[in-house]
C-alpha cells in the first residue's frame, strides 16, 4: 500500500514547492483543493495545510473542517495554515502592525520537540504574512519564536485532539531562504508521519507499468508524440507496458523548431516505437489566421490537434485510448483553486469534450525532474532526456500577435541560432551551457517594430527577445546569467542572418512573478 501525504491548497504561490520538497524525501504526496480532503483514505499518513493570499478574517477566506483529519493523522499548518488552525481552535489571529515579509531568525527553538530535531538554536526562516498569531488555543504550546513573532511555531502539546498531534509554523519551510526548512519537513514527513520513503523512479515505473496493464487491458493506445522529454518518456513507459499495441502519432502543426519534424522522427528509430508522422500545418495556419489572443491560440491548436488525432484514429479501428505526456505542473497551472485559468496547457485546457478517445496520462503525478529520472531508469538516450521543455503549441505562443508563415520562419531561424550556439558553448567547468539551462528559447515581438540602421539604410523591423531560465521543477525559475561573449555573438548572428529582425533583447524576469513562456 503506497503511503501519501495530503497537501491541502489554500491558494499559496508556494503550495507546489511544498509538494516538491515532500517528493524530494522520496514520499508520494498529492496536492488537493482545501475542501477536497479524501475522507476514509487509509493511505494518508499526514496532512499539510498550505499558505494563502487571504486573511482568516476575510469573508471569502478558504476554510476546511479540521475534524476530518485532526487527531487521525499528524497535521502541519504552514503560514495561513498555522493561523487557520489557531483561529479555528480558539486561539487569536490579528492584523500585524506591519507586514512581515522576508528573512527572520528563530531566537528560541525547542529542539527537543520532534518537529525541530537537529535544529540550530538560531536558524534563519522566511516570513510572508500580514496577520500574526497573538494567542494559541488552550493546551497548545509555543515551540519557536523570533524577535517580532512570539508564536513562530506551536504544537498541540498537552491538548488531546485524538491519537495524533498538530504542529504549526508561521514561516515557510518549503522555500530556499528557510535554511533548515528541509530538516523540518523531513522531521515531519519521515519521523513524525512515518514515511517509509519508497517513492522513487524505479518504484514509479514498476507501479505504473502494472497500473497501465490493468487499465488498458488488450486495447490499442495512440500517443501524441512531440519529441519532448515528457512525451518521449510517456511513450517508452507505455511501450514497456503494452508493447506494439502503442501507436505514436507525431503531428507537425507548422510551428515546431527548425527541422524539428525530421529530427524527431529520426530520434525514435532506435527506441522501437511505431511512429506515424502527419503534416497538418496547412490546417493549423488556416485556423490561426488573424488570431492574436494567446489563450485562443492554445485552444485552437488543442482543438485541431484532437481533430487530426481523431482522423488518424479512424484508421486504427481498435484504438480506444489517447495517451499524453501531461505532467503535474501542467495540471496545477491550468486551473487553480479559485477556478481561474492561469493558462491552458496543450495537454490539458485544449481538449474538447467531444474527443472520441479515453485519456491516459501515465506521468500526471510527476514533476519535470522526476520525469527525467524515470527516463534514465528506463534506459533512454541522454539526448532525449536532456532536451529543454518546449510548449505543445510550439512557436505559436512565442510569437506575440497573429501567426503567419513568415513570422514563424523568422522565429525558427533566430531560435535555431540561439539553441545551436548554446549547445556548442562549453563553460569554464567543461559543462555545455545548454545543460546548465532548464529552458531556453527565442520570442518574436511581432506586435512591435523598432528603428535600426543596417549599412546606409534605416530599418523598421521586429525585435527578438531571448529567454533562458534555471529551475528544478518549472514551478519557480530564475533568469540565467548567460556569459556576455555568448550573448554578444548570438545577438550579432541573429541580426545579421535573420531577415526581418533588427534588435535582440534578453528577458531577466523570474518566475514568479513572470512565467517561463511569454504567452
Amino acid at each position: 500500500m503506497q503511503q501519501k501525504i495530503i497537501i491541502l491548497d489554500f491558494g499559496s504561490q508556494t503550495t507546489q514547492l511544498i509538494g516538491r520538497r515532500v517528493r524530494e524525501l522520496d514520499t508520494f504526496c498529492e496536492i488537493l483543493p482545501y475542501n477536497k480532503y479524501p475522507v476514509g483514505d487509509e493511505t494518508v499518513i499526514g496532512v499539510i495545510l498550505s499558505g494563502s493570499p487571504y486573511s482568516v478574517h476575510d469573508p471569502e477566506a478558504f476554510g476546511v473542517d479540521l475534524t476530518q483529519f485532526v487527531g487521525r493523522v499528524p497535521v502541519l499548518g504552514i503560514c495561513y495554515g498555522a493561523q487557520y488552525i489557531s483561529h479555528s481552535l480558539g486561539g487569536r489571529v490579528e492584523k500585524a502592525d506591519s507586514r512581515e515579509y522576508g528573512r527572520a531568525n528563530l531566537e528560541t527553538v525547542c529542539t527537543d520537540n520532534p518537529l525541530f530535531a537537529g535544529f540550530d538554536q538560531h536558524s534563519q526562516v522566511w516570513m510572508s504574512h500580514g496577520d500574526t498569531i497573538t494567542a494559541i488555543p488552550d493546551g497548545f504550546e509555543c515551540i519557536a519564536s523570533t524577535k517580532d513573532v512570539r508564536y513562530a511555531a506551536y504544537w498541540s502539546g498537552s491538548r488531546r485532539l485524538g491519537s495524533q498531534a498538530v504542529w504549526a509554523v508561521q514561516f515557510h519551510p518549503e522555500v530556499f531562504h528557510t535554511v533548515q526548512g528541509m530538516q523540518l519537513l523531513r522531521n515531519f514527513v519521515v519521523d513524525i508521519c512515518g514515511s517509509r520513503q519508497q517513492w522513487s523512479a524505479a518504484s514509479f515505473i514498476d507501479t505504473t507499468v502494472e497500473e497501465l496493464r490493468r487499465q488498458l487491458g488488450h486495447d490499442r493506445v495512440i500517443l501524441g508524440l512531440s519529441g519532448g522529454v515528457d512525451s518521449s518518456v510517456c511513450a517508452t513507459l507505455l511501450n514497456r507496458a503494452i508493447g506494439d499495441r502503442l501507436t505514436c502519432i507525431f503531428v507537425d502543426h507548422g510551428m515546431l523548431r527548425k527541422d524539428e519534424f525530421r529530427k524527431v522522427m529520426e530520434a525514435y528509430q532506435g527506441l522501437g516505437l511505431n511512429v506515424i508522422g502527419v503534416d497538418a500545418s496547412e490546417k493549423f495556419f488556416a485556423d490561426l489566421a488573424g488570431v492574436s489572443d494567446p489563450e485562443q491560440k492554445r485552444k485552437i491548436i488543442g482543438r485541431d490537434f484532437v481533430e487530426v488525432f481523431n482522423a488518424e484514429a479512424k484508421k486504427i479501428t481498435d484504438a480506444r485510448w489517447l495517451a499524453q505526456g501531461t505532467i503535474y505542473p501542467d495540471r496545477i497551472e491550468s486551473l487553480n483553486i479559485t477556478g481561474k485559468v492561469i493558462k491552458s496547457h496543450h495537454n490539458v485546457g485544449g481538449l474538447p469534450k467531444e474527443m472520441h478517445l479515453q485519456l491516459c496520462e501515465p506521468l500526471r503525478w510527476l514533476f519535470k525532474d522526476e520525469v527525467r529520472r524515470v527516463g534514465y531508469e528506463l534506459g533512454m538516450p541522454e539526448r532525449l532526456i536532456k532536451r529543454h521543455p518546449f510548449p505543445g503549441p510550439g512557436l505559436a505562443v512565442r510569437i506575440l500577435g497573429d501567426i503567419t508563415r513568415d513570422k514563424v520562419r523568422m522565429l525558427q531561424e533566430a531560435d535555431d541560432i540561439y539553441i545551436e550556439a548554446m549547445q556548442q558553448y562549453v563553460c569554464d567547468d567543461g559543462v555545455r551551457l545548454y545543460d546548465k539551462i532548464w529552458q531556453a528559447g527565442a520570442v518574436l515581438l511581432s506586435t512591435v517594430r523598432s528603428v535600426g540602421v543596417m549599412g546606409d539604410e534605416r530599418t523598421y523591423e521586429h525585435p527578438v527577445a531571448l529567454r533562458a531560465v534555471t529551475s528544478t521543477d518549472a514551478m519557480t525559475a530564475d533568469w540565467a546569467h548567460l556569459p556576455y561573449d555568448f550573448m554578444a555573438r548570438v545577438s550579432n548572428e541573429i541580426i545579421n542572418k535573420v531577415r526581418g529582425v533588427n534588435r535582440v533583447c534578453y528577458d531577466i524576469s523570474s518566475k514568479p512573478p513572470a512565467t517561463i513562456e511569454w504567452e
